[in-house]
């Protein structure tokens, strides 16, 4: 009942430029709030989860979510810099994305089981040791083939980061606080994909390409020197055959032979596509064809991802009035829209950066909904195998998203259209996959 009165909330700066943040006055009770929660998870004295209440603990899952948008955000401005400075194509230089989510989607699948044998920090900290290492190879690669394999190897380290913040969430707090946590997190990871491309536009103009890997870097150092220092283990009940192959055929067998799964994750990775076709495209297009300046590109790429913002607080707001099955038929609808209205002003001889921000700005409105309702419909049907199902899930969004980044590099011709039909296409597979969803499936959720 008192135990909140016994922890401290952590030495949080509190300047007017912090207080006036979005998510900050919350930030600083969940410090008191999970602080209680995390006591109670302790069975002996002094077992590391303990810790908890004094470590900065929710900080460091932030840092940790955070690198995946930050690799890719905060050098798309540099894409066309990249091409120039290395004399290739930009279907070449499209592969610094494209393989860098293969890897980070295929790690997916091993890096839970082995933080469930081995404990999450040790596998963190190889993790970030990895993604350190990566980012320096990356700053210093003298050519475009090192870049492509060391973006590779940064997507691993950025995996392990990032697998094993959700799991630190799953050990240290109770399901119904858990998503507060989430949420808590999530305001300040909202912020990531609109500062990093600013940010990254102006390292370009500045310094070049090779600036925002190094940011990276020291990023990284960061983190993984808080959590060398700060950073316990948290996994209390380690499994000796979580990484058994029968055990991992049979969950992958279970999951994938589902229909509920399919019908969630499909659509939801081809939504997902969507949206990485403007993240790979956005900047040759915005840049080369419609003569944007660099240091405006970042403000370009920030209006588009708030459209996905604006999509989760549509889906929060429209969840308990119409239900998830309508409410997902209506983002299928905006895909929809997004894309053959695209298709349709550039087929109208359209060729306006104004027409490029309305297109991304729908695309990813429309995934702000989508998303939500896919995740939770994929994984919720697998109590035992959820982080099977979500791991299915992530490699299946990164396996679209990799094939659509090799097409919208490779189609590439100096023009509006190879991206509009891709959009479009996306769109109305989209709306077909969400309205092909069996009626009893629909109904079980509404």
């Amino acid at each position: 009942m008192h135990c909140c009165a016994r922890w401290k909330r952590p030495n949080v700066p509190t300047s007017a430029i912090m207080a006036g943040l979005p998510g900050y006055n919350s930030l600083c009770r969940t410090w008191t709030n999970f602080s209680c929660v995390a006591s109670k998870h302790v069975n002996t004295p002094g077992p590391p989860l303990a810790q908890f209440a004094h470590a900065p603990l929710l900080l460091l899952i932030i840092a940790f979510m955070m690198l995946q948008p930050l690799s890719t955000d905060l050098y798309l401005a540099s894409l066309p810099g990249l091409a120039s400075s290395f004399n290739v194509p930009p279907a070449t230089v499209q592969l610094t994305l494209s393989l860098f989510v293969i890897g980070f989607g295929g790690a997916q699948l091993i890096i839970g089981p082995l933080s469930d044998r081995f404990g999450r920090r040790p596998v963190l900290l190889c993790g970030l040791v990895l993604y350190v290492a990566a980012s320096i190879f990356c700053a210093l690669a003298p050519s475009i083939t090192m870049l492509i394999v060391a973006r590779f190897l940064q997507a691993l380290g950025c995996c392990a980061a990032v697998i094993i913040a959700r799991a630190i969430v799953r050990d240290a707090y109770a399901p119904e606080h858990s998503v507060r946590v989430v949420a808590s997190a999530s305001t300040w990871l909202s912020l990531a994909p609109i500062v990093g491309p600013i940010v990254g536009s102006y390292l370009q103009v500045a310094f070049g390409w090779r600036a925002a890997f190094a940011a990276l870097g020291l990023f990284s150092a960061c983190v993984l020197a808080v959590s060398l220092k700060r950073m316990p283990e948290t996994n209390l009940h380690r499994n000796a055959r979580a990484t058994e192959l029968s055990g991992l055929l049979e969950n992958y067998r279970l999951v994938l032979g589902s229909r509920e799964f399919w019908a969630h994750a499909l659509p939801g990775a081809l939504s997902y596509g969507a949206i990485f076709s403007f993240i790979s495209g956005s900047s040759f297009v915005l840049i080369r064809v419609l003569d944007v300046p660099t240091s405006w590109f970042g403000y370009c790429f920030a209006f588009g991802v708030s459209g996905y913002m604006s999509g989760t607080i549509i889906c929060r707001r429209l969840l308990p009035t119409i239900g998830s099955a309508r409410t997902f038929r209506i983002g299928s609808l905006t895909s929809l829209v997004a894309g053959c209205g695209f298709m349709a002003a550039v087929a109208a001889g359209i060729a306006h950066w104004s027409l490029m921000l309305a297109a991304m700005f729908l695309t990813m409105l429309a995934h702000g909904i989508n998303f939500p309702i896919a995740q939770s419909g994929a994984v919720s049907p697998f109590p035992q195998q959820a982080g099977t199902a979500a791991g299915l899930m992530g490699a299946l969004y990164m396996s679209i998203a990799f094939t659509v980044g090799t097409v919208v590099g490779a189609t590439h011709n100096g023009t509006l259209y190879p991206l509009a039909i891709i959009s479009c296409t996306l769109g109305l597979l989209i709306f077909a996959s969400v309205r092909s969803i069996p009626a009893a499936l629909s109904k079980a959720e509404s």
